[in-house]
């Protein structure tokens, strides 16, 4: 069976052949349609930060999957062959402290799996488990967005176009800082009211919350000198896994800073619905399963407008 693997820090994914895997006790085996391509996934090759979430290596990446279940273990009541699911990636966590879905077939607990709508694409559910779930989980979670605030998103790439688009739909006014010029129509077109290169260029608009979704540590730094008195500054993205933040800013503006890491199932659910009704339409580019190689060096070059999905089977 096709697969690639991780073997630390430093080292390329490598293009291997592995066993099928098996369904043990309430499992499934998954048959993969398709597995998405992360930032996090350029980060665990260059930063050795990463790897207290490999117990053992090698492993097979990818935390972003959908497919068709073809096989069911011992207890498992609730699935059967031939449903469509998407896999919820924290648990193992999948794709770092267990096999994810850059290989033909996973094996996963039937206790992560969520049901598909009726008709979703494979490469949107796929874009839904992390992209969806982490972005929801960062606005609507912990940046608690409501109809009638303002808000910052920093980056818009494969998080952060979901990010925006949800606060939209939730009611929120939304400022996007954006380097990429080429797509601040798609920002608007989305729902953004304000489109500029840089957070810092709001600071007048009295933003209430800015979820950074490029986590670049000067990104961080600017949208605490950013907010409003008494805001909020979620931080999602890891480009880098450190930032010098002004205390002073914080204390005297009380300015509250969260980290946010991925969602809940529900989070998941949600997303994909709003991707079946059409109000949520992400830009998705898909690549064959030879070119996930490629296409990590691509999302290292600041090369991907939207999320790049790998379609693994038909």
């Amino acid at each position: 069976m096709k697969a690639w693997h991780f073997h630390g820090t430093g080292k390329p994914f490598e293009r291997v052949d592995i066993e099928e895997p098996t369904a043990g006790p309430g499992e499934v085996v998954i048959d993969v349609k398709a597995a998405g391509l992360c930032h996090s996934d350029v980060g665990i090759l260059e930063d050795e930060g990463w790897m207290g979430l490999f117990p053992s290596l090698p492993v097979v990446p990818g935390h972003e999957t959908a497919g068709v279940i073809t096989e069911i273990g011992e207890g498992v009541t609730e699935w059967k062959v031939g449903d469509a699911v998407a896999v919820y990636p924290m648990v193992g966590p999948f794709g770092y402290g267990k096999n994810g879905g850059w290989e033909e077939r996973v094996a996963a607990s039937a206790e992560q799996l969520i049901r598909m709508p009726e008709g979703l694409d494979f490469t949107l559910a796929a874009a839904a488990t992390d992209a969806g779930m982490t972005s929801a989980g960062a606005v609507l979670g912990k940046g608690q967005v409501k109809a009638g605030m303002k808000v910052g998103i920093i980056g818009y790439g494969g998080l952060g176009q979901i990010g925006a688009r949800l606060a939209h739909l939730e009611g929120a006014e939304v400022y996007v800082a954006e380097i990429k010029e080429d797509i601040w129509e798609h920002a608007k077109a989305a729902g953004a009211v304000k489109v500029a290169k840089d957070i810092s260029e709001f600071k007048d608009d009295q933003l209430d919350v800015i979820v950074d979704f490029a986590g670049f540590g000067t990104t961080t730094a600017a949208a605490v000198e950013t907010v409003k008195f008494q805001g909020r500054v979620v931080i999602v993205g890891m480009g880098r896994l450190e930032a010098t933040l002004n205390t002073n800013t914080m204390i005297l503006n009380q300015v509250e800073v969260v980290g946010s890491n991925g969602g809940s199932m529900d989070d998941i659910a949600s997303v994909m619905k709003w991707m079946a009704s059409g109000d949520l339409a992400p830009t998705i580019e898909t690549i064959d399963f030879e070119q996930i190689a490629e296409g990590i060096e691509r999302l290292k070059a600041h090369q991907v407008n939207g999320r790049l999905v790998a379609k693994i089977g038909e």
